[in-house]
């Protein structure tokens, strides 16, 4: 993420890619709505860090609670968790102002790139998505789980360049940063945490009935 964040901030900006990636938030303010609470601002609130944090801590114990076990809410903590990680070092090691244009929400002092809405959001409700995806057998209910889970980034992405805080490279950074870590924590609780002391036990029982 550091190798393309150095990219994009020194080789870019000299390119026709980086003049357009430039140029959009630019082309966007004139069609800002100016006052009131807009839908772009409702859609950014949904991967706001106060609305992630509660969500993540609200799925982790329900899923606790629902399954009796701890690999479910061990995968949305792992990857909102990790994720913040890795866009917060990002952001220490790759300096990039925010687009030149009005900000319509309050400017973080951390780096344009990534766009750490739109990682959290790929992690929080992706992770969501697979969750439902382990456990449900109803194709319908899963087509839509997907679309939801997968809108929900996209918008919040293109929120957060509509509302001029991040180039268009920022959010497909973010959602290119979420999907890797998603991936690999999925991975991870997979293979690791899919016995737990169930699994442990059967395979006890069977070495002792084998021996």
């Amino acid at each position: 993420m550091v190798a393309l964040g150095y990219l994009v901030t020194e080789v870019l900006p000299s390119s026709s890619l980086g003049q357009w990636d430039a140029e959009v938030p630019r082309r966007l303010v004139e069609y800002r709505q100016q006052e009131g609470v807009s839908e772009s601002k409702i859609i950014t609130m949904l991967s706001e860090t106060t609305t992630i944090t509660a969500l993540t801590a609200l799925a982790a114990a329900a899923f606790r609670w629902k399954f009796g076990r701890w690999r479910e809410s061990l995968l949305v903590i792992y990857a909102v968790i990790g994720e913040t990680a890795i866009f917060v070092a990002t952001t220490l090691l790759i300096d990039r102002p925010r687009p030149d244009v009005p900000h319509l929400d309050e400017a973080p002092p951390t780096s344009s790139f990534p766009s750490g809405h739109t990682a959290a959001a790929v992690c929080f409700y992706g992770s969501l998505a697979a969750i439902i995806l382990w456990h449900n057998r109803h194709r319908w209910i899963n087509v839509v789980t997907v679309v939801v889970c997968g809108a929900v980034p996209l918008m919040i992405a293109s929120s957060r360049v509509y509302r001029g805080m991040h180039y268009p490279t920022d959010v497909l950074a973010g959602l290119l940063l979420g999907a890797i870590w998603l991936s690999v924590v999925i991975f991870y609780v997979r293979t690791h945490h899919a016995g737990g002391p169930r699994h442990a036990a059967v395979d006890a029982d069977k070495r002792l009935v084998s021996g």
